[in-house]
C-alpha cells in the first residue's frame, strides 16, 4: 500500500520519536493512504510561509503481522481513544493504530465535552468528518524499519 507524509522536509528515514505528545492515536508517525488529504496538510505548512514536502512510502503488507488498532467508524470507543491520548492518559499499548482524523474542531468540542457543556454523543457529531479521511500511526520503529520504505518526496 502507498502512503504519504507531509512535513517542512523530506522524511526519508522516519521514526517515533519526533512527534508531539497528545495527539488522536499517540506519539507516533502519522502517514495517510489519501494523498489528497496529505496534500491538503501542506497548507498548514504553506501558509505560515514554511516549505512543504509530501513523503511518499511503500508500506509492505507484512505491518498486518503487529498489534494493531482500527477504528472502523466514528463511534464511541474511537472518540474515548483520541480523548485519553490528547489528555495523556494512559492507553491500551498498540504497535500503530488506524483510523479516522478528528477534524479541526478538536480542541473546541472536547473543551466542551470535558466541561459537561455537551454530552459524548454531540461531541461525537461535532468531531465526524463529512469528507472521507485516514490515518495511520506507528507507535514501534519496528514497523517502520521493517515494513515502510521512503520512495519519493516532493516539494508542494
Amino acid at each position: 500500500m502507498i502512503v504519504y507524509h507531509t512535513s517542512k522536509i523530506i522524511v526519508a528515514h522516519p521514526d517515533v520519536q519526533h512527534s508531539r505528545n497528545n495527539l488522536d492515536f499517540g506519539c507516533g508517525f502519522y502517514v495517510t493512504k489519501l494523498k489528497n488529504q496529505a496534500a491538503k496538510y501542506a497548507e498548514k505548512f504553506l501558509l505560515r510561509n514554511q516549505s512543504a514536502v509530501l513523503n511518499t512510502y511503500e508500506l509492505s503488507d507484512d505491518w498486518i503481522q503487529y498489534k494493531i488498532k482500527r477504528f472502523d467508524s466514528y463511534n464511541e470507543e474511537w472518540l474515548d481513544f483520541i480523548i485519553a491520548n490528547r489528555k495523556g492518559l494512559p492507553v491500551e499499548k498498540f504497535d500503530a493504530v488506524e483510523g479516522g482524523v478528528a477534524n479541526d474542531k478538536i480542541f473546541r468540542t472536547l473543551e466542551l465535552y470535558f466541561n459537561g457543556d455537551i454530552s459524548k454523543a454531540d461531541a461525537l457529531k461535532q468531531l465526524i468528518f463529512e469528507k472521507i479521511n485516514h490515518q495511520i500511526c506507528f507507535l514501534n520503529q519496528e514497523i517502520i524499519t521493517n515494513c515502510l520504505t521512503h520512495i519519493s518526496s516532493e516539494d508542494l
